[in-house]
């Protein structure tokens, strides 16, 4: 079965950094669009980045410049590099694999997702 397991959340400071880290299973890695999203509070699903295969990416205008998503195909593995963190980022942040209609966010499996607290 398909399945996506998030790690490396914490509480960080504004202007601290994170790694978060998704490690997936049961499918083509290598072949698939592999994504961040996340939810914060009282607020819906959105997308923070898209890692394609070739290893173009795509990031939210409130994480291009401060987020870097990169891939390890050999251990199936996409890691979310967040830096210059703003309480704005708190959020729970979902490994995700989207199933082509961009506008949607959604994926083929959700993990338990990862809590991101900015915060003084």
């Amino acid at each position: 079965e398909v399945q996506l397991v998030e790690s490396g959340g914490g509480l960080v400071l504004p202007g601290g950094s994170l790694i978060l880290s998704c490690e997936a299973s049961g499918f083509d890695f290598s072949d698939t669009v592999m994504s961040w999203a996340r939810r914060p509070p009282g607020k819906g699903l959105e997308w923070v980045s898209h890692i394609y295969q070739d290893g173009r990416t795509w990031y939210a205008s409130s994480a291009k410049d401060r987020f870097t998503i990169s891939r390890d195909n050999a251990k199936n593995t996409v890691s979310l590099q967040m830096n210059s963190l703003k309480p704005e980022d708190t959020a729970v942040y979902y490994c995700a694999i989207p199933k082509g209609n961009l506008r949607v966010v959604s994926s083929r499996s959700w993990g338990q997702g990862t809590q991101v607290t900015v915060s003084t």
